[in-house]
């Protein structure tokens, strides 16, 4: 397999009975999705889109976000998956610089898309994927007009496939360009890490616009089944997986505590699950623990980024409660089979074990760089390696351990604090269910450390009590000087705590957001 079409391509040869997704009130074979997706790349070609092109995506999870996924592949279109909650102005940005001629909106999106419009340069077709809207192709009646038929078009495996933007901590979006060959080699990768076979399906909870698509598409290259969350409603995930019998589900740390607080989650029966795997963050040791003893130590961890789709992986063997081996618990695991890691000083030498430096990453995986910024490419892939911006260390036995983003470094008094050290400590505390820690303007130190904590329902707790309570854990100048309390952290679309809009919080009127 070289193409990301070739999965639906070949799954459809080798599977064409069994089930391939399911989507509310839709079941697809293998042999009718492959269909789908032949038709739709053919209705795109007889629109006038060519390989070359490039389309755009603004809808929540469903089967036909896969399909335009699969057949842009087949047709060597590549694909800009837009993330629903950019601001207009940012999505006006992503779509202008991608330069995307297509654009697709799906349900309770249309009218998004219509008033952006004329701030759209490029765009000359306009298709609604589940309503009819003026102006807009019908996606089914597309589909229904068009050919089945394999499309004969040379895609190679160097060309791109997914150009997905990523936000950073500074500045507008930037576009990661994926060709086929960097995510079949992820997926093959996750694929085999993971021993999914055909009896696998995965309940499919997160973002189908960020590139934890990957059990998508890790299943459907097997022949297992893909069930799929419009949304994380808890209930929703619960019972999608009690109903359609999921071995697997992939989250962020977040909606497992989450779910750990949900009154309702014993009343889902749950023991289809083999494998959960958590990825987007590190999860806070305290969380992880009560996870495992909650759903049973079944938990993976994944680590990677939209630049690297699989850095390295924790699995449940070497989860361990208590005991020596227990301190793996706060590590990203070993590199997993496409990816060599290593770790840097900033004079881009190796460190030694223990050390602390920035966590490089290279493979077929990698990106093939930032979309129409060869400088920003040059400096991130400098010396073939990816240079993360995470902050990280190795052991003696080669697992790698995550401290921090190299941009959250909080420097207060001359001293470096990681956040993530402070948060997995308040983590620990039993009132508190989320916890954020950021640099806050301080006028002895410069910065201060300053943490914003959600308390669990029915608790309170003074803020002398948490910061003591870090006293007696951390080094005092690594302590929180400040505690408020929100009622909720600002996340992400797959949950993950959006550390620098807290943090804006704090600086605003600076000027800067720096000691």
């Amino acid at each position: 397999m070289y193409t990301l079409g070739d999965i639906p391509r070949k799954s459809a040869q080798c599977f064409p009975d069994n089930v391939a997704v399911v989507f509310e009130d839709t079941r697809l074979t293998y042999k009718e999705f492959n269909c789908r997706i032949n038709r739709l790349a053919n209705g795109l070609a007889r629109i006038g889109f060519k390989k070359g092109d490039r389309i755009a995506v603004l809808a929540e999870n469903t089967h036909k976000y896969l399909e335009i996924y699969f057949a842009a592949a087949k047709s060597g279109i590549s694909v800009t998956p837009l993330n629903f909650r950019l601001a207009d102005d940012e999505i006006a940005h992503v779509v202008n610089d991608s330069e995307a001629s297509c654009f697709l909106a799906g349900d309770g999106y249309e009218q998004r898309a219509q008033q952006l419009g004329n701030r759209l340069n490029a765009i000359n077709a306009w298709i609604s994927l589940d309503n009819k809207f003026p102006g807009f192709i019908d996606y089914e009646e597309m589909l229904s007009d068009a050919s089945d038929r394999e499309p004969v078009i040379d895609v190679d495996e160097n060309d791109l496939a997914v150009l997905m933007y990523t936000g950073g901590t500074t500045g507008l979006p930037k576009g990661v360009m994926m060709s086929h060959r960097n995510l079949m080699t992820a997926v093959l990768s996750a694929t085999l890490s993971m021993g999914f076979t055909r009896e696998d399906s995965t309940c499919f909870v997160l973002p189908l616009f960020h590139v934890s698509f990957w059990p998508a598409f890790s299943v459907l290259l097997v022949g297992g089944k893909t069930a799929i969350n419009r949304k994380p409603d808890l209930n929703g995930i619960l019972k999608l997986i009690q109903d359609e019998k999921c071995s697997h589900i992939n989250a962020v740390p977040t909606l497992y505590g989450w779910l750990l607080q949900f009154a309702d989650v014993n009343a889902y029966d749950l023991s289809s699950l083999r494998s959960i795997t958590y990825a987007g963050s590190p999860m806070p040791i305290e969380l992880l623990k009560q996870s495992i003893q909650k759903f049973g130590n079944k938990f993976s961890q994944g680590y990677g980024m939209t630049e690297a789709l699989g850095v390295t992986q924790l699995p449940e063997w070497d989860h361990f409660l208590d005991g020596d081996k227990s301190k793996l618990l706060a590590s990203a695991g070993k590199p997993v089979l496409c990816a060599e890691i290593n770790v840097f000083d900033d004079q881009d030498n190796p460190v030694k074990t223990g050390e602390i430096g920035e966590i490089v990453v290279r493979g077929k995986h990698v990106m093939a760089g930032y979309w129409k910024n060869p400088e920003l490419t040059k400096k991130a892939l400098r010396g073939g390696w990816y240079h993360s911006g995470d902050m990280g260390y190795m052991d003696e036995d080669g697992y790698l351990y995550l401290v921090d983003r190299k941009a959250d470094m909080i420097v207060t008094g001359g001293e470096n604090v990681y956040p993530k050290e402070v948060e997995d400590v308040l983590y620990e505390h039993p009132a508190v269910s989320m916890a954020a820690v950021v640099s806050a303007p301080d006028d002895k130190w410069g910065e201060r450390v300053q943490a914003v904590v959600v308390l669990k329902p029915g608790q309170t707790v003074p803020e002398s009590e948490l910061i003591n309570y870090c006293k007696g854990k951390l080094g005092g100048y690594k302590c929180p000087k400040a505690v408020d309390f929100w009622e909720s952290i600002p996340t992400s679309p797959i949950g993950k705590i959006l550390r620098k809009d807290v943090k804006k919080k704090f600086w605003e009127g600076q000027g800067r957001s720096i000691g």
